[in-house]
């Protein structure tokens, strides 16, 4: 009876061994360079940021009324820090957290810097916020999106004063009532520069304070038909001192009729 044949010992292919050897070899040597070369960019001194007094080590770009003291101080725990240590993602989250910041990018600048760009946001009015228990207000800057703003020393702003507005108002709130605001300025058109404040705390029911003949008045214009109801006050507004001449309010919200409150 004829003996089985013997099983075949699998070939081994020495040249996909050494294929494999030769690419595990040059990964791990570049991956050991690697680890080499991050542990000498954390640890040697010329890759530290620079922090202390001025903070020379970061620059900052765009900024005009951000605080520089808060921007600095988001970096103040990086002090003597390797700049490839700094979490970046995790700065600028903090800076925007700065009124004037509406958005930001940080950078790493070779060997030992971070540079900051700065884009600031644009105030649209004053906001006049009521002092708790008190009948005074106090001012702040307010942007299109709502969000109030520092006022920067020595700094001029030629805006109206938007009232109706408050600090526990949600940003989306305060935002309907700019947007108001602007619908209706816009909507006066040249005559808005006449206006100085605007109250939006009712937006169905807008309220403005100009000037008339020399008179500050305060008008009612609801929520329409803005620069037709304000040129219609003005065009009868000498009558109406003849009749009401100690009047200072007024509303408009009737088309066919001006009303003394």
């Amino acid at each position: 009876m004829p003996k089985p044949p013997e099983p075949r010992k699998p070939r081994i292919n020495w040249r996909m061994v050494l294929r494999v050897s030769v690419w595990s070899a040059i990964f791990g040597s570049v991956a050991y360079a690697g680890m080499q070369v991050r542990s000498f960019m954390l640890s040697d001194a010329r890759f530290n940021l620079e922090c202390g007094t001025g903070c020379k080590g970061i620059e900052v770009q765009g900024a005009v009324y951000s605080s520089p003291a808060r921007i600095h101080a988001v970096f103040a725990q990086d002090a003597g820090k390797s700049v490839f240590d700094i979490p970046l993602d995790e700065r600028r989250r903090h800076l925007l957290a700065i009124d004037w910041v509406r958005d930001a990018t940080v950078a790493r600048i070779w060997p030992d810097k971070i540079r900051i760009t700065i884009q600031e946001r644009t105030p649209v009015a004053f906001a006049s916020l009521p002092i708790a228990r008190s009948a005074r207000h106090w001012l702040a800057l307010i942007d299109d999106q709502g969000v109030l703003l520092s006022i920067p020393p020595r700094k001029r702003f030629v805006l109206p004063v938007l009232s109706g507005i408050t600090e526990d108002q949600p940003e989306a709130a305060r935002q309907k009532r700019v947007d108001a605001m602007e619908h209706l300025l816009a909507d006066l058109g040249p005559q808005a520069k006449e206006i100085s404040e605007i109250n939006a705390a009712a937006l169905e029911d807008l309220r403005v304070i100009t000037t008339a003949d020399g008179h500050a008045v305060e008008l009612w214009l609801g929520d329409q038909h803005y620069r037709s109801r304000y040129l219609n006050f003005i065009n009868h507004y000498r009558q109406i001192r003849e009749d009401s001449a100690q009047a200072s309010i007024f509303d408009l919200r009737l088309d066919d009729r001006i009303l003394v409150r």
